[in-house]
């Protein structure tokens, strides 16, 4: 009987391992397809909305980015939980859900939990979150890139030698307190400074974090600005599965700091696959990088600087 028992457990215990070492190899995508159907897109932000909130998330914003894009931005208690498991995981907190118009066609889809949080360093396992939104949503694929990145990959990645990690984010103002960093930041965005917007705010309990996503619009008469969202997607977002989840930006307050996930590597990570040149590629919005930081800088009450 005993010798039963060492077999079985020994069985139970390689079996874990496989399962862990192929969760681990598994490649992932940042984007996940909910539907893509025929339909209004009106009606179907209602039952989206709708649909998220019986599912038990909170909707801590949403906006139009441009015609034909609508984004809702969801979080909840274990998303919240795992933003405070490290000084910069806020990031982690807000989940983009997507509404895009194309060729009569509604397609509705969300940033991918595990993928977001790997790219993020945290460790918490995000697994629910994701299954909380394919039962509120619907999963029929992930995409993004035509390859993917394991959870090792995307934990340690960066675009190419000299562009910057996850670890290195763009410092935009300190403040002496969070209380004060929070009230400019929130009047930048009121003032729609430098063309910028609050999509929405998140405090993380038991942190002296908030996480802001930020709209960014041209101002007008600069339809071609490089920080603008349509700008920016209209040269980015080309492939038959629109990533307009990709949007908005963040700014993370963390005690009086104020800081935004550097824009190469923001970009990158949800497009990696992203060529260097030529067309719908990095060059063509070369000046997005440095644009946005200012408006953010501007936003956060700082001095602007090229980095």
């Amino acid at each position: 009987m005993n010798k039963i028992i060492l077999q079985l457990t020994l069985v139970i215990f390689i079996s874990s391992i496989f399962s862990f070492t192929s969760q681990a190899a598994e490649k992932l995508k940042p984007f996940i397809l909910a539907s893509n159907s025929a339909g209004d897109l009106t009606k179907k932000i209602t039952t989206t909305r709708s649909a998220l909130e019986k599912a038990g998330f909170e909707i801590a914003g949403e906006y139009s980015p441009y015609k034909g894009a609508y984004i809702i931005v969801v979080t909840n208690d274990l998303l919240k939980k795992a933003a405070a498991t490290h000084p910069r995981a806020g990031y982690i907190v807000a989940q983009r859900v997507a509404l895009t118009l194309l060729n009569g066609k509604v397609q509705v889809s969300y940033t991918n939990p595990v993928y977001m949080g790997a790219a993020y360093q945290v460790k918490t396992d995000l697994g629910a979150v994701s299954s909380q939104l394919a039962k509120a949503l619907g999963n029929k694929q992930m995409f993004g890139p035509a390859t993917g990145l394991t959870i090792k990959e995307a934990g340690k990645y960066h675009y190419m030698f000299g562009m910057e990690y996850f670890t290195d984010p763009t410092p935009l103002a300190e403040h002496p307190n969070e209380k004060i960093a929070n009230r400019i930041v929130e009047e930048g965005l009121a003032a729609k400074k430098s063309g910028a917007f609050k999509v929405y705010r998140i405090d993380i309990p038991g942190t002296k974090q908030t996480l802001y996503g930020v709209g960014m619009k041209a101002p007008k008469g600069k339809t071609n600005s490089p920080m603008d969202d349509k700008f920016i997607m209209n040269e980015i977002d080309f492939k038959p599965l629109r990533s307009t989840a990709h949007l908005p930006y963040e700014l993370l307050v963390k005690g009086g700091k104020v800081e935004a996930l550097h824009a190469r590597f923001r970009i990158a990570i949800n497009f990696p696959d992203l060529s260097m040149m030529g067309a719908n590629s990095f060059v063509n919005i070369m000046a997005t990088p440095d644009a946005i930081i200012e408006t953010l800088t501007n936003v956060a009450g700082g001095s602007y600087q090229d980095y």
